[in-house]
């Protein structure tokens, strides 16, 4: 059902804006001024995961602006984008795809193939795509952000904060409004593949219209969100949630706090991503690895019982739906006396 979390988030909006000592990262903002409706630890580091992609996307518009490449320029796969791990296109060494393809791939599908394909093709040489990638962060004054590679594969070194991806996703969607329809995609067709996107947000919340999710072990769920309502953009990054369905309703009740309780307080607003000093006890990176949902991390404990409380759900709506339907029928008339 298209907005079952948007139906969800009155329930479970105040807890969850209260989380503050479990929940990761987080920040809510405007669009169009950067002003900031909700946050906190937003200065704190932390591994941007697979968000690193929206840098990669960020420099490719770039040359795509200045007329160094077209849409149909075409970008080869080389050994060492063959070599990187899932998520990936996984294509052939020489293989070929156009930067509109590529783009797609990298957005929609989050390939960590294709960001290297794009980096050694536009860098020129990947390791200048790297210094490309740092450079425009200092540029974007993203202070508290380092990068080592385009895909956001793991790395100790690689880190930023919400209000670093704040300052990134609010020039790309401002700068680059004419490629926002890559953001917005959830599922694109590559040959015989169906690629989806892993944004539960697209297909849930009422106006999300963009922009990335992320994730590795040490990073936990990452996404960068974003959704229109009567011409309004709100954003939202959330970091470190436990599970991809954490990430998805956290990221909607903090859009839909924008959206239902911008009143005329805000007009006299004036803090932004921008102006609002950095926080003096703002932490460095660490780990959330024991707190993931996921087998992959090694935490089985925690997967093996979200998995048997899905099973339960599944199994009580099995039973619900296969209950028979009684049909009501009048009691029958009291008895003058009852034997006992």
């Amino acid at each position: 059902m298209r907005y079952l979390i948007a139906a969800l988030v009155p329930f479970v909006s105040a807890a969850l804006m209260n989380e503050t000592a479990a929940a990761g990262p987080a920040l809510l903002f405007e669009a169009s001024t950067g002003k900031i409706l909700y946050s906190e630890s937003m200065d704190n580091q932390w591994h941007p995961a697979s968000l690193t992609k929206i840098m990669t996307a960020y420099l490719v518009f770039e040359d795509l602006k200045a007329g160094k490449i077209k849409l149909d320029t075409k970008i080869t796969c080389t050994e060492r984008a063959y070599q990187e791990p899932p998520s990936k296109v996984g294509l052939p060494v020489g293989a070929e795809l156009t930067i509109d393809t590529a783009l797609k791939s990298l957005i929609v599908k989050s390939a960590n193939d294709v960001a290297v394909m794009l980096a050694e093709e536009l860098g020129p040489t990947y390791d200048q795509f790297i210094n490309r990638m740092n450079t425009t962060a200092k540029r974007l004054g993203m202070t508290r952000t380092h990068f080592n590679n385009p895909n956001g594969l793991p790395d100790d070194a690689q880190v930023t904060t919400a209000r670093d991806l704040a300052k990134l996703s609010r020039a790309i969607v401002t700068e680059f409004p004419e490629y926002s329809a890559y953001w917005s995609m959830s599922a694109f067709q590559l040959g015989k593949q169906r690629l989806g996107s892993h944004n539960g947000l697209l297909n849930t919340f009422e106006g999300a219209d963009g922009l990335k999710t992320g994730f590795i072990c040490d990073s936990g769920f990452n996404v960068v969100a974003s959704a229109t309502r009567d011409g309004r953009k709100l954003m939202a990054v959330v970091l470190g949630e436990p599970s991809g369905k954490d990430r998805t309703i956290r990221a909607a009740s903090l859009l839909e706090h924008g959206f239902r309780h911008y009143g005329w307080k805000e007009l006299f607003n004036t803090t932004s991503i921008d102006n609002m000093p950095i926080a003096a006890d703002a932490e460095g990176v660490h780990s959330v690895r024991h707190t993931v949902t996921a087998w992959t991390c090694g935490n089985r404990a925690q997967a093996r019982k979200l998995r048997a409380a899905k099973v339960k759900v599944k199994q009580a709506r099995a039973a619900q739906r296969a209950k028979p339907v009684q049909a009501s029928v009048p009691p029958p008339a009291k008895a003058a006396s009852v034997a006992n």
